[in-house]
């Protein structure tokens, strides 16, 4: 149910940047979203057809890009990609650490961009 209030800010913005580019209407909305982030695109959608109705947005499509999770090593300073299943056994393919790490990416979520007419 988290995707309600992420769902809100996502339409508040798209409104906004339409009113301020005089835009009449909002084809379609590109976001990025983190494998970490347990955003599902489904739901996301759904409330954004629930939420848009009477705005410049009605009838808008999501296009979801999924972001890849990234860790970074923090001894070698190795980036390596990692699934889910990994996250508990990550190990540095360099220098084999096991635990010293930074995450780069695989939490976020933006808009990346807007088509409109």
């Amino acid at each position: 149910m988290h995707e309600l209030p992420v769902t809100e800010k996502i339409l508040n913005i798209v409104v906004k940047h339409a009113q301020m580019n005089r835009v009449s209407r909002v084809v379609s909305i590109t976001l990025k979203i983190g494998e970490l982030s347990d955003l599902e695109g489904e739901w996301i959608q759904n409330y954004f057809n629930y939420l848009s109705k009477g705005t410049v947005a009605e009838n808008a499509i999501l296009k979801i890009e999924k972001v890849p999770i990234v860790f970074k090593c923090n001894r070698c300073q190795h980036e390596m990609e990692v699934k889910k299943e990994q996250l508990g056994e990550i190990i540095c393919p360099h220098c084999s650490n096991k635990g010293d790490f930074s995450l780069i990416s695989g939490r976020e979520y933006f808009i990346k961009e807007m088509e409109a007419q």
